[in-house]
């Protein structure tokens, strides 16, 4: 078994002509490290997918700066309007690529951290507060996925 952990980024900037290049706010820096403390003591990643656009670089940087990896990768199918189905294809085949990892984080942004988690698990789709995280149990025998939770950095216990 393994751990898939989707990861909102933390609270950006507004909307700008350049999305890409919104950066996180005070407080998205704090979301961020907030989780990263939360995950090095619950599910501590091994590997990690990050989109592009920088609040996401930004929020994967904070969630990680005390976690060691084994992989990291930025995967430009994880963009607001990249396709789930692509996405979830791709990790499946790093999953497979990479079986010394066991705990996946992909920081991304909405809509697609929702529609990944009903990719990877149909019927659950929930919503994602800014630093929000998923966790998916994922049998990479079956290629099945299983949602288990969503917490918060509002909500979590460090």
């Amino acid at each position: 078994m393994k751990t898939i952990l989707i990861m909102r980024h933390g609270e950006a900037t507004p909307m700008q002509a350049d999305d890409a290049a919104r950066q996180l706010t005070e407080t998205g820096h704090q979301e961020a490290s907030r989780m990263g403390q939360w995950l090095a003591t619950h599910h501590k990643p091994d590997a990690l997918l990050v989109s592009p656009y920088i609040r996401a670089q930004q929020t994967a940087a904070d969630a990680t700066q005390h976690i060691s990896l084994q992989f990291n990768e930025t995967c430009n199918d994880i963009t607001p309007d990249g396709v789930a189905q692509v996405a979830a294809d791709y990790l499946e085949t790093l999953i497979a690529m990479h079986p010394d990892c066991n705990t996946w984080l992909v920081v991304a942004h909405m809509p697609i951290v929702s529609y990944l988690v009903d990719q990877l698990s149909p019927g659950h789709m929930p919503i994602f507060n800014t630093g929000a995280i998923a966790v998916i149990e994922y049998d990479e025998h079956k290629q099945r996925s299983h949602y288990l939770s969503i917490h918060s950095p509002n909500n979590v216990e460090i």
